[in-house]
């Protein structure tokens, strides 16, 4: 099993690897985050179960890793994020199963660290 917390950490320090070696693409991407993540029509706990349940049909284990942080990080109850990855599996089938589950892993573990 994976431990999303650590893969969590070490992605944060890569991207500041690639922000120093890429800047103008790093500071581009953040910027893009940032404003798509940012309260409007819909909350920003909305948007993250939303990007979770991309990163989860997308197959990505880092955007799980930070989905499911970042939504608890915006208010995402473990039952929100549990339904989050039904509609996954819904819309990607066996694999989003798979990954379903890595992000039930990952919600367990963040939660043990009281986010």
């Amino acid at each position: 099993m994976k431990n999303f917390p650590d893969h969590y950490q070490e992605l944060n320090s890569w991207m500041d690897k690639l922000g120093l070696a890429m800047p103008d693409v790093m500071h581009g991407f953040g910027a893009l985050h940032e404003s798509s993540l940012r309260e409007g029509a819909l909350n920003s706990k909305t948007k993250e179960l939303i990007a979770l349940g991309i990163a989860i049909t997308v197959r990505c284990d880092g955007c799980i890793s930070f989905h499911v942080h970042d939504a608890m990080q915006a208010g995402a109850s473990k039952e929100e994020v549990a339904e989050t990855v039904a509609v996954a599996i819904l819309m990607g089938g066996g694999p989003s199963v798979v990954y379903g589950i890595e992000a039930m892993q990952a919600l367990s573990q963040f939660a043990a660290l009281d986010l």
